[in-house]
């Protein structure tokens, strides 16, 4: 009866355990470099918020994140989402390609530039998908409180490589005042909002990290996701995944 007692206590919180564990397959991560200060990015905006929409996409499939960099900012608008290291994420995307020219928008699967991403991106994922993962991650977030949110991320690379992460939101609405987008209204999915410090893994070691990132003041729970990914140290995506925060933690 003890026994019994004790099952019934701690199966509700085994239940609301929030993690997530990477598919056998790789999935596709797909980078948009964008800016509220450029008049050619609010349609690669929309492309990128109708990834999952429309259907052709699951998360199992493609992890999306939208980069917003800063050095449009001087044209007229400031972009509030925009962040010095995504600006420097992208240059070194461009100098694993050989290239030293970034531009907006630009996107990139699988750490590879894809111009023709109108069309292209099926066959990008598909390709990327069909690949089985080089690396294993798993997330776990622990705890949600008014600044921080805890979790717990493990890591298994087959390469040296390392395990970044960053904290996504959803449904983001900005009036544009000025600039080359002036009178419009944007909106934004899969905004990266946080980047964490990336943790170098030792490769075939399965290790576990705790860590913290902090919450947006102004960022709406029920629209965040935790995002990561692990990129050798020669460039290439080894393996992604997304966890909404659950709705036990909001």
């Amino acid at each position: 009866a003890l026994l019994a007692a004790i099952s019934m206590v701690t199966a509700p919180v085994l239940a609301q355990e929030c993690s997530k564990t990477s598919p056998a397959h790789t999935v596709a991560l797909f980078e948009l470099y964008t800016s509220e200060g450029c008049d050619s990015c609010p349609a690669a905006d929309k492309f990128v918020s109708a990834l999952y929409t429309t259907g052709k996409f699951s998360p199992d499939q493609v992890l999306a994140l939208a980069l917003h960099v800063d050095y449009w900012d001087y044209i007229g608008w400031k972009d509030v989402y925009a962040k010095a290291q995504f600006s420097q994420r992208q240059r070194a995307l461009a100098e694993f390609a050989g290239s030293r020219n970034v531009y907006t928008p630009e996107i990139f699967i699988g750490a590879k530039e894809l111009r023709n991403w109108r069309d292209g991106v099926p066959d990008a994922v598909k390709r990327i998908n069909s690949q089985p993962a080089q690396a294993h991650i798993t997330i776990r977030i622990d705890k949600l409180s008014e600044h921080t949110l805890s979790l717990r991320l493990q890591g298994k690379s087959a390469q040296s490589g390392k395990l970044h992460f960053a904290l996504v939101e959803h449904s983001l609405l900005s009036k544009i005042t000025a600039g080359e987008n002036r009178g419009a209204t944007l909106l934004h999915d899969h905004v990266v909002r946080e980047w964490g410090e990336a943790i170098v893994l030792t490769p075939l070691k399965s290790d576990s990290f705790a860590r913290q990132i902090p919450l947006p003041g102004n960022a709406v729970r029920k629209n965040l996701a935790l995002a990561a990914f692990i990129q050798s140290d020669k460039g290439t995506i080894l393996q992604a995944l997304s966890l909404p925060l659950c709705a036990s933690l909001l």
